[in-house]
């Protein structure tokens, strides 16, 4: 067959630009993050914390603001991934009342932390006071020095 005469209009050519569309469209899908990591990405970047590393213990510091216990997560998944999450929650509207401006943040909120190997993820404590979250998980002891071993050298 001659593809030089054969019409833009023509079935054949019609079925093969749908195959090579759908192979783009299947494509994009494999590529695009999913709608759960853009939200999680969202709810990371809006969260800033500072870390701290004491002697005996590593403090994660975040803005809480206005936000009571019951709306605060902190959990350790994986053994080894500190997660602190949670949700700000809008105010009811009074009657008659309307916002004129509205800057302070509302919805979910989430931060992960990969904790190194000295954090002992049974001593964790969290306190959250004047709108400061303030995580402390504290190091393992450092380990005991290993003793050199004396080998009895036998004369044969």
């Amino acid at each position: 067959m001659d593809l030089r005469v054969m019409d833009f209009d023509s079935p054949l050519f019609s079925t093969l630009q749908h195959m090579l569309d759908a192979v783009e469209d299947s494509d994009k899908s494999l590529n695009a993050p999913t709608r759960t990591y853009v939200r999680d990405a969202k709810a990371m970047a809006a969260t800033p914390a500072d870390v701290k590393e004491y002697p005996n213990a590593y403090a994660f510091i975040i803005d809480m603001p206005g936000l009571k216990s019951g709306d605060i997560k902190v959990q350790v998944e994986d053994d080894n991934v500190l997660m602190i999450s949670g949700e700000r929650k809008r105010e009811e509207e009074k009657e008659g009342a309307k916002y004129v401006r509205m800057e302070r943040r509302v919805g979910k909120f989430m931060r992960k932390f990969v904790l190194p190997e000295n954090a002992n993820t049974d001593k964790i404590s969290a306190v959250c006071q004047d709108g400061v979250l303030t995580v402390t998980v504290e190091k393992l002891p450092p380990p005991e020095p290993k003793k050199p071993k004396t080998v009895e050298v036998k004369i044969a």
